[in-house]
């Protein structure tokens, strides 16, 4: 995450402000990979920028959308996302795609500033990968298409659930209604992951739906590659992993299936989890 950077000061950060910071964590993980995401705030969270009071701000100008009507910020983030790229094994991931035509763009504005840094003469790294956040139902429903110009997926559950269910998560009137076991959801999961398996590319999932062991045997069933999570839940998780069968957890994926409302699924998921591994 990239947000740390612009937030509690008056100005954006500078190109070597964010250098230093990319480089520090890049040197730090040697050759392990770094997934670099850009800026996924909305207006109102920028220093330095107008700001203007959004009436549905979570569905309104930020992340990609934002970085693409204010360029030389965007390029001020990618220029030094380059520059760092010499220092380790970077990866680049865009944030609330919601077709392909932004991927492009901000393709094009990071080879854009590829050339303009060449032109000055600085370093850059070889290229990287560049991957984009699933986490609207457009980009979940054209996965195919955006997966033949992305390196890689990340699903981002907390967005992709809210959007597919219609529902504000921090409205506590509608908030029951927030279920990652909702059909959609599940059937939305599993097109994403069948898309990116069929161009051969790796999909994980970020959100709070990967680190909660409850659903562990469901990601594993769907095929995802890795799942991003806070430390403190990596080892319920992993120890659910190192027992389960992928064979076993897909006939129960299917079975889950079957029903028909997310209260069943739910239901029908937490049993499972209680009779294999005693609700830990």
């Amino acid at each position: 995450r990239t947000e740390f950077l612009f937030l509690n000061r008056p100005d954006a950060p500078t190109e070597e402000e964010h250098y230093q910071s990319y480089k520090q964590v890049l040197t730090a993980m040697g050759n392990r990979p770094v997934t670099i995401r850009t800026l996924d705030l909305g207006g109102d969270k920028v220093p330095g920028k107008k700001q203007e009071r959004e009436v549905n701000p979570a569905m309104g100008l930020r992340a990609i959308r934002y970085c693409l009507q204010h360029r030389e910020m965007f390029r001020v983030q990618l220029r030094a996302l380059l520059r760092a790229s010499v220092h380790g094994n970077l990866r680049v991931m865009f944030p609330l795609i919601s077709g392909l035509s932004e991927l492009r763009e901000a393709r094009s504005e990071l080879e854009h500033c590829r050339s303009e840094l060449g032109r000055a003469g600085l370093p850059v790294g070889k290229r990287f990968p560049i991957g984009v956040m699933v986490e609207t139902p457009s980009a979940a429903w054209i996965a195919d298409r955006l997966a033949q110009e992305a390196d890689f997926f990340s699903i981002g559950t907390n967005d992709l659930i809210q959007y597919s269910l219609a529902i504000d998560r921090q409205n506590r009137d509608v908030a029951y209604l927030y279920r990652p076991l909702h059909l959609a959801v599940l059937r939305a999961l599993e097109s994403i992951v069948t898309a990116a398996k069929g161009a051969r590319i790796p999909v994980s999932m970020c959100g709070e739906m990967a680190g909660d062991p409850t659903f562990t045997l469901v990601l594993v069933a769907l095929g995802f590659d890795s799942l991003s999570m806070t430390a403190g839940q990596l080892a319920p998780v992993k120890r659910i992993i190192r027992e389960t069968n992928q064979a076993d957890a897909k006939a129960l994926l299917t079975e889950a299936m079957a029903f028909s409302t997310a209260e069943e699924i739910e239901r029908f998921i937490r049993a499972e989890m209680e009779k294999r591994f005693g609700g830990d």
